[in-house]
């Protein structure tokens, strides 16, 4: 029986890179404004004072936040449809590897979350990566059907009542500033030493992952891993070329739909209900959309070879999803240069997309000289027990 060993070169699809890689950015964006602000504890459309970025603002808040999570958690169920689909050609076990994989994962994203930044989302792709391989024996249609279903029927209840709530109580779904968060957060993170900063680590992740909140990551996580592991098993990505007319449509409709529900707040009232909306439904459509863009854009010999170096970026997602982390608190952090608190929402955007620049300057020269991105080789010699050919391939 031959030994489960890593996508080679010719195995790769260079879309699912590109979309990888355009994720990290996205991600990069929203995440750098909780690296240097409160922003689990503030009011996000009262919070910034200057004009640039009141202006800056509704942009992120449409068409960065909550769109590029869903977006990369599909990509990891598509990775994941990969792995099986060669497992099975192979005659290879599948599950045995999945399972150490995810092990994996969860204790790097245990040490990111605890020890790094608060905001780490691979424990629950790790945790809901579990769930999804009890659907993996599944066809492709029947898992997009079930993502699809997953994710639309509860987010509808659940965005339809939150409408309704703010219709016969609007101070119960009015947006708040925790002040005493906010306090909390600018004198760890500024000031704050060792003990006092994982304090307050833990408690933001705590904020955002504990019981309260489990039940709604789970409805927007594991469907959309469930859509990417069908589509892949579906070989939606290699299939484009063929398909283009239904990309074409696929694009149209969920980027309108994106769109219009990404600016309910907007056009409505800029309350928890109309903002649970935004990001529950308008998000996920949104995704589809950006990778549907990506994926037809890789059709075009030119501009597939403008967007290779994203590619490239995207191949060390791991990697640079990680380094995002470690450079934004060294920045903003109190044992870096203790900034936190005290940069413009336009000036930590701008400076994401610097880093990022660098970042996919630095993935060309690295994959120019090494196989994997440092995390993603720690992350398969655990994986494959060491277990590699010995010819080269591709991270």
């Amino acid at each position: 029986m031959q030994s489960f060993t890593p996508i080679q070169k010719q195995e790769r699809i260079l879309s699912l890179d590109a979309i990888r890689g355009f994720s990290l950015l996205g991600i990069f964006i929203i995440n750098m404004i909780s690296f240097h602000s409160p922003f689990l504890y503030i009011d996000p459309y009262t919070w910034w004072k200057a004009p640039t970025d009141q202006m800056v603002y509704p942009w992120i808040d449409v068409f960065v936040q909550a769109s590029f999570y869903p977006l990369f958690a599909m990509m990891f169920g598509y990775g994941l449809g990969i792995q099986q689909e060669r497992a099975h050609m192979k005659g290879t076990s599948f599950y045995p590897f999945a399972i150490r994989r995810l092990m994996v994962l969860l204790i790097i994203g245990c040490i990111h979350a605890f020890l790094v930044w608060s905001g780490d989302i691979l424990i629950n792709y790790a945790l809901f990566g579990f769930l999804l391989l009890l659907f993996m024996r599944l066809s492709g249609k029947v898992l997009i059907w079930i993502g699809v279903l997953l994710f639309a029927i509860p987010q509808a209840f659940l965005s339809i009542l939150l409408i309704l709530v703010s219709f016969v109580d609007q101070s119960g779904v009015a947006y708040y500033a925790d002040i005493q968060g906010i306090e909390n957060s600018i004198s760890a993170y500024r000031e704050g030493g060792f003990n006092e900063i994982f304090k307050q680590r833990f408690d933001d992740w705590f904020a955002v992952n504990g019981p309260s909140n489990i039940f709604f990551l789970l409805l927007s996580i594991l469907p959309m891993m469930l859509i990417g592991a069908g589509a892949s098993k579906m070989h939606a990505l290699e299939k484009v070329r063929e398909n283009k007319g239904k990309w074409i449509l696929l694009l149209t409709l969920t980027l309108i739909t994106g769109i219009v529900i990404k600016c309910l707040p907007y056009l409505f009232q800029k309350n928890l209900a109309y903002s649970y909306v935004q990001d529950a439904l308008g998000g996920p459509f949104l995704s589809v959309s950006y990778a549907s863009f990506i994926a037809l854009l890789m059709l075009n010999g030119k501009l597939a070879k403008i967007l290779k170096p994203l590619a490239t970026a995207g191949k060390m997602s791991l990697t640079n999803y990680l380094t995002q982390s470690i450079v934004g608190t060294l920045i903003f952090y109190s044992y870096g240069l203790g900034l936190y608190g005290g940069v413009t929402l336009l000036t930590g955007t701008w400076l994401a997309i610097g880093i990022f620049s660098i970042q996919v300057i630095l993935s060309e020269i690295w994959l120019s000289k090494f196989r994997y991105g440092p995390a993603e080789k720690l992350w398969r010699t655990l994986s494959y027990k060491g277990k590699e050919n010995t010819v080269k391939k591709e991270a």
